[in-house]
């Protein structure tokens, strides 16, 4: 009877600590309010501030972003110009589709394949691939982006960077309409 009860609080503790694992679903925030509406928040003018910190949580580098958007039916496009604290810049331009049901795609020279999208409630989800130039090489980096709508006015940004199922660090971002 012991036995049976171990393995019975085992396989409970087990079952705890996988749900605990279960990274978070877009859907989760559906009924999360306000709603974002990509086309919407994400046309004309915005800027951005941000950070990218390594897996450690140290801040390695900053930056800011201007960002032109906008939109013909299903088709947007968002040209980013970043402007890094080292003094280099970056121009990253998107082309994005919404496919219907809260479901967008979008590539950009820099990204690998395409980008995969999903929003529901405040939230929208990304998963993409980024060829990302580290010292004289360019490395293949997963990002799992979220973003978040706080107002009219502001969207928070978590990205998590990934090689080979390591994590390597984190950007964040505060994106806001002009």
């Amino acid at each position: 009877m012991k036995t049976l009860h171990r393995r019975a609080l085992l396989g409970a503790g087990v079952a705890i600590a996988l749900t605990g694992c279960a990274s978070p679903q877009v859907q989760d925030y559906a009924q999360e309010a306000p709603k974002l509406d990509l086309r919407s928040f994400f046309n004309g003018s915005l800027s951005a501030k941000g950070m990218f910190t390594d897996r450690s949580g140290r801040v390695v580098k900053r930056f800011t972003v201007r960002m032109d958007a906008r939109w013909d039916g299903d088709t947007g496009v968002l040209d980013e110009h970043f402007q890094y604290s080292d003094g280099s810049t970056q121009r990253r331009v998107w082309r994005l589709r919404a496919l219907g049901q809260g479901r967008f795609s979008g590539t950009a020279d820099d990204v690998v394949g395409d980008a995969g999208g999903e929003s529901a409630g405040n939230a929208l989800r990304w998963n993409y691939t980024l060829a990302l130039p580290v010292d004289g090489r360019v490395w293949h980096v997963a990002l799992d982006d979220w973003m978040f709508l706080i107002d009219a006015h502001t969207i928070l940004n978590r990205s998590a960077l990934s090689k080979f199922g390591l994590h390597l660090g984190d950007v964040i971002l505060v994106i806001t309409k002009d």
